[in-house]
């Protein structure tokens, strides 16, 4: 069977960027109403990372995020109106409106629960991958963390356990180049993080910037060794992300960093190069579609109930 044409591969990854960049642009626009009962932390400008590798997995391969996943968890194609219901505080939400954005789950798609705290879900992801080697499975999963993480030691302690145990875990580094409002030079000696990453044995491969096509081909290789009884592999993608840290506006003007790094970034965004590469009348229509999808979702969050007072008291301890 002949696989995906070019042109099927560019349209569903067009469709994916575009979704994400405009379910978040949504999100800004509305978070100010206070109709958001959660920090939003955005993706706007990173979102080819997400694509890129998600694109070459499996329905039953499993995805885990940080406490910036919207773009992981539509990528992996999480339900949108669970999403935006969960922003909401709603009961529809995927975590009973308990959670807010910074811990959307959906395991019905595998997407693993995100946390607030920095570096905890890569840990978690091992748990997972390791449970995965041990039923002798080929399905992988994907640990995505920020830079950030590199620095905490749990990072290092699941490099080394997943290298000595040989597990289907795929390392991604979403490189935003700041911690909060720290950038790398003031917090790495060097800045050979994939040097470092490969003292454990483990493969790893470096993106200077956010081609979305390179990304999926390196991600498809790596992916098919797994699957065939390798080890796991590191992935540090270089990116930038256009929004404040957290929240739906700008922050040029705060002073640790400057409008021109944005602009060098947003003059080479992969959502604009894809959806030139399809011609306007097809890329229309899939925004047209996607605007629908997005309206319909906030049309879900708006109408759904608040958990009811009872549920306060769920969850607190295992059933």
């Amino acid at each position: 069977m002949n696989g995906p044409s070019s042109i099927d591969v560019t349209v569903r990854l067009y469709r994916s960027l575009r979704l994400i960049r405009r379910v978040e642009e949504v999100v800004a626009e509305i978070y100010p109403s206070d109709k958001i009962k959660s920090p939003v932390h955005l993706s706007i400008g990173q979102e080819a990372v997400a694509v890129g590798v998600c694109d070459t997995l499996r329905a039953d391969d499993v995805v885990s995020g940080t406490y910036r996943s919207h773009a992981a968890y539509i990528a992996k194609g999480g339900d949108l109106k669970a999403m935006f219901a969960e922003l909401y505080g709603k009961a529809t939400g995927c975590a009973g409106g308990k959670a807010g954005s910074m811990h959307l789950i959906d395991m019905g798609h595998n997407i693993l629960g995100s946390s607030a705290v920095v570096g905890t879900t890569v840990p978690i992801a091992l748990g997972y991958a390791y449970a995965i080697r041990r039923r002798g499975e080929d399905r992988v999963v994907v640990a995505y963390f920020g830079d950030g993480a590199t620095e905490e030691g749990v990072f290092h302690e699941s490099l080394n356990f997943a290298a000595l145990k040989q597990l289907p875990v795929l390392f991604v580094c979403e490189n935003n180049q700041f911690a909060i409002h720290q950038p790398l030079e003031k917090r790495w000696a060097t800045d050979r993080l994939c040097e470092r990453v490969e003292t454990y044995g483990i493969s790893a491969k470096k993106f200077a910037d956010s081609n979305v096509e390179s990304i999926r081909t390196h991600t498809q290789g790596a992916i098919a060794e797994m699957r065939a009884g390798g080890g796991p592999a590191f992935m540090e993608c270089v990116t930038y992300r256009w929004r404040e840290h957290v929240g739906p506006g700008e922050d040029y003007d705060a002073g640790y960093r400057d409008r021109t790094e944005y602009e060098a970034w947003s003059d080479k965004d992969e959502v604009a190069r894809l959806g030139a590469a399809l011609g306007e009348n097809r890329r229309a229509d899939i925004d047209a579609e996607i605007e629908q999808q997005i309206a319909e979702a906030v049309e879900f969050a708006e109408s759904s109930p608040f958990p009811a007072i009872e549920e306060l008291h769920t969850h607190v301890f295992a059933g």
